[in-house]
């Protein structure tokens, strides 16, 4: 309805010019005006308001500007000429931006399909990469103490022991990648916001990462001062958990990682700051893109940590980039909106 009603107020503004022009241009040249509508609502809405408009305007050139006015009557017959070059030419601009929006939707439906099916591709062959080696690994350490266990030493069949569960719990890592990012991308993910300290977010993450960031000089610079964010604390907590996850992975053991945050005005900035040798230039345009392996590699991973952690903080209305540090190594930062915390009923009383 929107377009018959644009159709309506474009040959009304139409008719107003032609009034305005009336004592400067011939007939014939007035007529050309409901055109204009014609053109504009084909390229905007549907064929029908096109042709509504085509046809309105034909019937106002008519009635109000072709002898006898104010009726339908045309005693000069190349008026009618005018009418229907009027009505054909309005009815071929509709067909054709029909037409176009219909190739445009085809287009982008293959352009969607073959994009669909590439990422399958790319899930597939990921997951058959990183599942295949520790699959071989629990085969063949399972194998071993099936066969060999009882006449194993205690320490080596823990050795074996431990090294199943290390390969399970890395393969559970990947399929919950998968599927959290399967959720995130589907609107499956519902925020349970609530006000939170980012020094306890943090903690939790430090707590939770201890082994993995066990080799690293870890610097912390998050100040006793920072206010309160309104977040779904859970999944912040993985976000942050997988930048510090990404840059212990890329940076060799002893490599400086610095988390830090700072207020601005209206958003706090949380930074992972690794000082290794950082990444290429273009990397940086694509290093959240889903299964994009920093650096090309082929380590383990689907690629899907730093996608995740976008989506985390686009969820929460936040924005999310990497940058080149001055001296060398890479940040990655995310910003969160802050907001008026409300005040305590302690404080409300007083």
């Amino acid at each position: 309805m929107k377009g018959y009603a644009w159709a309506v107020a474009a040959t009304a503004a139409c008719t107003a010019a032609g009034f305005a022009l009336r004592p400067h241009v011939d007939p014939v040249n007035i007529a050309m005006l409901y055109l204009l509508p014609v053109l504009v609502i084909a390229r905007f809405f549907t064929r029908g308001a096109a042709a509504t408009a085509a046809v309105l305007g034909v019937a106002t050139f008519d009635f109000l500007f072709v002898p006898p006015y104010l009726t339908f009557a045309v005693d000069d017959l190349q008026y009618l000429l005018t009418f229907a070059i009027l009505l054909v030419a309005g009815l071929v601009i509709s067909d054709l931006a029909e037409s176009a929006r219909r190739e445009a939707r085809a287009r982008a439906a293959a352009a969607l399909e073959a994009e669909t099916e590439r990422l399958r591709g790319t899930l597939l062959s990921s997951i058959s990469h990183d599942l295949r080696t520790p699959l071989a690994v629990m085969s063949g350490a399972s194998s071993t103490l099936l066969e060999s266990g009882e006449r194993m030493p205690p320490a080596d069949r823990r050795v074996l022991a431990e090294s199943i569960y290390a390969q399970a719990r890395g393969m559970a890592d990947v399929m919950g990648n998968v599927l959290q990012m399967t959720r995130l991308e589907t609107g499956a993910v519902v925020l349970e916001r609530d006000w939170a300290s980012l020094g306890e977010i943090a903690g939790a993450v430090l707590d939770r990462l201890a082994g993995a960031l066990s080799r690293h000089r870890l610097m912390l610079e998050l100040p006793a001062e920072l206010p309160l964010v309104r977040v779904d604390a859970t999944l912040i907590e993985q976000a942050l958990g997988n930048l510090l996850e990404n840059a212990a992975k890329h940076t060799p053991p002893g490599t400086l990682v610095r988390l830090r945050a700072v207020r601005g005005e209206s958003e706090v900035v949380v930074s992972v700051e690794d000082f290794g040798l950082g990444l290429e230039a273009e990397e940086f345009q694509r290093v959240f893109a889903k299964f994009h392996r920093r650096g090309g590699g082929e380590g383990g991973g689907l690629g899907l940590g730093l996608s995740i952690c976008r989506a985390i903080v686009q969820l929460h209305g936040g924005r999310i980039w990497a940058e080149q540090l001055p001296g060398g190594g890479s940040a990655f930062r995310f910003a969160l909106a802050l907001e008026a915390v409300p005040a305590s009923p302690a404080e409300g009383a007083a």
